[in-house]
């Protein structure tokens, strides 16, 4: 199932996927919207951003049509997570994780967390308090979207599972939680937007010493709406709308999102740049061989056996090239490389198709789903890595 959210909207896929009992995991690529987009008209002289925000990705994780997961583009990086940890005071326990370990796997947040408790390091109230606020927090963000794009793919069971949430008491829930939200423009608009104390003395008199003191170190225009939020363990619509009037009495300023940062290039990064490389075969051997000839040569190399993983983890890995096999089960490589086309995070990543058959209408294939070019099997070290230096310049 793919599509654009013109067609369909996101909570009509997400009671689809909820009826069809289905399991696998649907991405979701837009750029993040807000009330800013529904109320517009009819606040003409409202401030407007001097940017856009970024296109953004994000991933939900389904089991028999339940979610146990959702992720988007930043939290990779672990700073979602480590956000949450700074209500329990254990934001330091993240550096005492093996994050070679963790970087290595598909979900690297969501490792972090299991490890967090495998460890006692955390209560498993505690993991499951910061997973469903997870959960909540993507659709929330889901369900602000009115334009983008859309796949859903079959796929084995998300394991380990810490918890299941039903689609629809998640989504009669955030329904309300969006639409109390656009209630707030045209003050707030986003949930990246950043907090600055600018009456210091009012906000003091007016709020009890506690409270002001936890407030007062979070509002220096360099956090967040949605990190406050965290930080403080509080819902996001309860917490603007507490600071709503402070807003409107100009004590706390609302600063814009800060200004996307561009994405590097290849051809843009230095001679000492370790190429992350994705390898989708399902052959173990030729993966291993591969892994083997890259990493010597200092490439970071991630396999993927499984083609229905293969987009989970290009969104999770990020990628500078990505090897291909074509001839694999259930999604062969053509097919991989178009949903990896679709996606504007991927038009211009180096995508070379590995096949066993040296057939020119292999080549017309391969042309035709984007491939940037194509190796033939078995193929020999020079061969690899020659290909490579061509679309990984200063390596």
């Amino acid at each position: 199932m793919q599509g654009t959210l013109n067609e369909i909207d996101l909570r009509s896929i997400l009671q689809l996927l909820e009826l069809g009992q289905r399991t696998g995991q649907l991405w979701i690529e837009a750029r993040p919207s807000g009330a800013v987009d529904d109320l517009s008209w009819q606040f003409p002289q409202a401030p407007r951003f001097q940017h856009s925000l970024p296109l953004s990705t994000w991933l939900v994780f389904f089991v028999n049509g339940q979610i146990v997961y959702g992720t988007d583009d930043y939290s990779p990086q672990m700073h979602r997570l480590q956000d949450y940890l700074v209500h329990y005071h254990l934001t330091h326990k993240l550096e005492d994780l093996d994050r070679g370990a963790i970087a290595e796997t598909t979900i690297p947040e969501y490792a972090a967390l299991w490890r967090l408790l495998e460890t006692q390091t955390i209560t498993v109230d505690q993991a499951r308090h910061i997973l469903q606020a997870m959960v909540q927090e993507t659709l929330f963000d889901l369900l602000s979207l009115h334009q983008g794009h859309f796949n859903f793919q079959l796929g084995t069971p998300f394991g380990p599972q810490l918890s299941t949430y039903a689609v629809t008491s998640l989504l009669f829930e955030t329904v309300k939680k969006v639409q109390k939200w656009k209630q707030l423009y045209p003050q707030i608009q986003f949930p990246q937007q950043r907090l600055l104390l600018a009456q210091p003395q009012k906000l003091a008199a007016a709020l009890p010493a506690i409270a002001y003191q936890k407030l007062a170190q979070w509002t220096t225009g360099e956090t967040t709406l949605r990190q406050l939020a965290r930080y403080l363990n509080r819902d996001l619509v309860a917490l603007a709308r507490a600071l709503l009037p402070y807003i409107q009495k100009g004590w706390l300023q609302v600063l814009d999102p800060l200004p996307p940062q561009s994405l590097s290039r290849p051809s843009e990064m230095s001679s000492h740049q370790t190429w992350r490389i994705l390898c989708i075969d399902d052959d173990f051997t030729i993966g291993k061989a591969v892994e083997q000839i890259l990493s010597t040569q200092g490439y970071q190399v991630h396999l993927v056996q499984n083609p229905l993983e293969a987009i989970q983890a290009a969104f999770a890995e990020v990628p500078h090239l990505i090897l291909c096999d074509i001839a694999m089960p259930h999604l062969d490589g053509h097919e991989i490389c178009m949903m990896l086309r679709h996606s504007k995070r991927f038009q211009n990543v180096p995508i070379i198709m590995l096949t066993g058959q040296e057939q020119f209408i292999n080549r017309i294939q391969a042309d035709f789903a984007g491939a940037t070019d194509y190796l033939t099997k078995p193929f020999g070290q020079q061969e690899l890595l020659t290909l490579l230096e061509k679309y990984l310049p200063n390596h």
